[in-house]
């Protein structure tokens, strides 16, 4: 059986999933997306992914017909019809077809997609040994302009920095805001260990309130482990204990050389991993039930 794709209320067969060459979602990045895992037959933190996309939604002024209920449902039947138990969900929505200006009373309707697919960006042995990054010359947008906290299909800021990235021969760069302070990584938040202290840049920075990184705060709680949000440099990262990165497709991604600096000792610090493993943990356990006979164990 074909994939299956939810567009605009129905299912299609993946190659038959057509939108508008007049639709504003490709014509100028106009719409918002989320990515969502699905771990073990559960949908992980699928009302916190919700949110942010109705929050998206709203701060860009795109209306669409469904309830966040509804778009739940529509997520979970999209798993279902692909039989997936393990995977990733993606939902785009854009302001819809208009003409070749941009204004958006011109887009009558927005477009609703909904994608659910097998995913791994990164190779095993990177969560085993750690991924080694370098600094993009690229500055994060500044909040004044696209605030970064809306999940926007205007991704060409980050794809820059991640083509710095590729050139340079590494998988990932860290952005810096336009006051040089770090912000991100091109998908992925950023997080450094110091002295037993977890810090990560403040959303209000240039980051995106990431799923995964708000998780990784509540886990570190949950350790023991002393939290901040505040600004830091690179020269916090190059003196830094530990550091990793995180994402939902990610997950948490132990850092090891930065520039060529070595982090720590080189290796995914004890923290890391101890993190990793818990994350690893509550993601089979929780989550909204793919098929109702799931049962759901907290």
């Amino acid at each position: 059986m074909a994939v299956q794709v939810y567009l605009d209320g129905k299912y299609v067969d993946k190659d038959e999933a057509k939108i508008s060459v007049w639709d504003h979602g490709l014509l100028y990045g106009d719409g918002v997306f989320e990515g969502i895992r699905a771990y073990n037959g559960r949908v992980f933190r699928l009302d916190e992914h919700l949110r942010r996309l109705y929050d998206s939604l709203k701060s860009v002024h795109i209306k669409i017909p469904l309830s966040r209920a509804e778009m739940k449902k529509a997520v979970l039947q999209t798993l279902r019809l692909n039989a997936i138990r393990d995977g990733y969900v993606r939902l785009i929505i854009t302001r819809g077809k208009g003409d070749l200006g941009i204004d958006p009373r011109k887009c009558s309707k927005a477009t609703i997609i909904i994608m659910a697919d097998k995913i791994q960006l990164y190779p095993q042995e990177y969560y085993e040994k750690g991924l080694k990054l370098t600094f993009a010359s690229t500055r994060r947008n500044i909040s004044e302009a696209l605030n970064p906290r809306i999940k926007s299909l205007n991704y060409l800021n980050n794809i820059m920095a991640k083509i710095e990235a590729i050139e340079a021969g590494y998988q990932e760069a860290i952005m810096l805001n336009a006051q040089g302070f770090v912000c991100e990584c091109t998908t992925e938040n950023i997080f450094l260990i110091r002295d037993g202290i977890l810090t990560t840049p403040p959303v209000w920075a240039g980051a995106l309130e990431g799923v995964t990184r708000n998780t990784v705060i509540e886990l570190a709680r949950k350790e023991g482990i002393p939290i901040r949000e505040e600004l830091f440099t690179g020269h916090d990262i190059y003196i830094a204990d530990e550091c990793f990165i995180t994402g939902t497709g990610a997950e948490i991604l132990p850092v090891i050389e930065v520039c060529g600096r070595t982090i720590g000792e080189g290796v995914p610090g004890p923290s890391t991993r101890r993190l990793l493993a818990a994350y690893r943990d509550i993601t089979t356990r929780e989550g909204t039930p793919i098929h109702e006979k799931e049962s759901l164990t907290v």
